[in-house]
């Protein structure tokens, strides 16, 4: 006599292991011998970076294989994060409208595709964005700002890391505290566009005009 809490029954995907004779994916089990310890990716790699390679290793809702490079992958872009955080922590940079956009498109994207529970391009997405970021650094930085959305976007992803960022931008209260960021449309339209120039029928360079430029 009462209905259920839930709107929507979401049916995960198994984690299945390799089989080691024929390489076909199979189920975890002690006698094939293909059992992944947690405890060792803990040791070796952190919980952070297990976290985020189950999400990153495919569709939620379908089976997939483990893989020990794809640790390797994860871990490498948790540092290059980590880095890229640091080496724009302490400057002074104002945002441009370069970065405003950026922002407010990373906001967009990363909220979408997690509203729509494609758990793995949110974490495509955060790789994305960090090596547009990691860009940015080397010409004039990154501003506080950016820093902070993108330390509350991946918080939940990786907690551990989410709440260090967050104390190395100043942050006195946890992350989880923070509201999620929001995004404005608007901020995201690109003020100009490449216009292809062609002569006698063939392309001889790209211009950019204004968007609102008439014919």
């Amino acid at each position: 006599d009462f209905d259920e809490p839930f709107k929507k029954l979401f049916n995960q995907g198994m984690v299945c292991g390799k089989d080691k004779e024929t390489g076909a994916a199979t189920k975890m089990s002690k006698s094939l011998g293909n059992i992944v310890s947690p405890d060792d990716i803990v040791r070796d790699y952190g919980c952070d970076s297990l976290r985020l390679y189950e999400l990153f290793i495919g569709p939620p809702e379908l089976d997939s294989i483990w893989d020990d490079r794809g640790m390797d992958g994860i871990y490498r872009f948790i540092n290059r994060l980590w880095n890229m955080f640091m080496e724009n922590k302490d400057r002074d940079v104002l945002e441009t409208p370069e970065l405003i956009k950026l922002r407010h498109k990373m906001v967009h994207d990363i909220t979408t595709r997690l509203e729509q529970f494609n758990l793995n391009t949110v974490i495509s997405g955060f790789m994305e964005y960090n090596n547009k970021l990691i860009e940015l650094t080397k010409e004039n930085g990154v501003d506080k700002e950016t820093l902070k959305t993108l330390a509350i976007l991946i918080a939940p992803f990786t907690p551990h890391i989410g709440e260090e960022l967050w104390q190395e931008l100043g942050g006195t209260d946890s992350v989880f505290h923070e509201s999620w960021p929001k995004y404005d449309e608007e901020m995201m339209k690109d003020n100009e566009k490449e216009i292809a120039v062609q002569i006698n029928g063939k392309m001889k360079t790209t211009i950019m005009i204004d968007v609102n430029a008439d014919k």
